[in-house]
């Protein structure tokens, strides 16, 4: 009788927390890394910017760390430009992204199903990137994932709104401000779990992104998906 008991109480607690998911009934999600796999298209475009800025980079994948944090950031971290330098650069990797790297990129598999499972539960999904949103906006629609998000929320071409931090108050104006404690946002950098801090608001953090795992073990989030399917079976209510 007492294994049953135990049994049961452990099936009761399974239960209560999955059942606790559902209290989170404004999803926002990062766009590079989380829905997205944009590689190619990245780090395409900032080989080509540092090539014009005179630095020639031949290896791609030492450009992944650009996916994820605003580029004045990563331009002045990783090659120590000026905010001069930063802004020209950035010209030079719009001018490639908007001709080819934008769409040089991919959809995770799942993730379409999953936002429509989600959708029909009645969450509100909303993206919240720190890409400028003229370039989010025609991503979503190229890849048909637009449909399933009430809002967008991102960054200016001039800069403005790049923090995370930044970005995820706009989403909540944009959602009418819901309580945070009904707010989860989703993400594979530590940019996105930082972000949710300041607003006091809980966080997964997606590690078949570009996160590093000690990155994302140092951000502490409040729950870890190691691929799309296991985020599936942790948000769904």
């Amino acid at each position: 009788m007492e294994l049953e008991q135990r049994a049961a109480w452990l099936l009761y607690e399974r239960r209560k927390g999955l059942m606790g998911m559902t209290r989170y009934t404004h999803l926002l999600f990062d766009l590079d890394g989380t829905l997205t796999d944009p590689k190619e298209g990245i780090t395409r475009s900032v080989q080509y910017a540092l090539g014009r800025m005179g630095i020639e980079e031949p290896d791609l994948d030492k450009l992944t760390p650009f996916i994820g944090p605003p580029l004045q950031v990563s331009l002045r971290e990783r090659y120590g430009f000026t905010p001069e330098q930063a802004q020209e650069a950035i010209g030079w990797y719009r001018e490639y992204f908007t001709e080819r790297g934008m769409f040089q990129n991919e959809v995770y598999p799942g993730i379409p199903q999953l936002l429509a499972e989600l959708g029909a539960e009645g969450r509100k999904l909303i993206v919240a990137t720190s890409k400028p949103i003229v370039f989010a906006k025609q991503i979503l629609a190229h890849f048909g994932l637009d449909r399933h998000f009430a809002h967008l929320a991102g960054s200016e071409l001039d800069g403005t709104r790049s923090d995370k931090a930044d970005v995820i108050a706009y989403a909540l104006e944009l959602a009418g401000f819901p309580p945070v404690s009904a707010c989860l946002m989703i993400g594979d950098r530590k940019y996105d779990i930082e972000g949710a801090r300041a607003h006091g608001m809980d966080s997964a953090a997606v590690a078949y992104g570009y996160g590093t795992a000690e990155e994302l073990r140092l951000a502490q989030p409040a729950y870890t998906a190691a691929t799309v399917r296991s985020l599936a079976e942790l948000l769904r209510g």
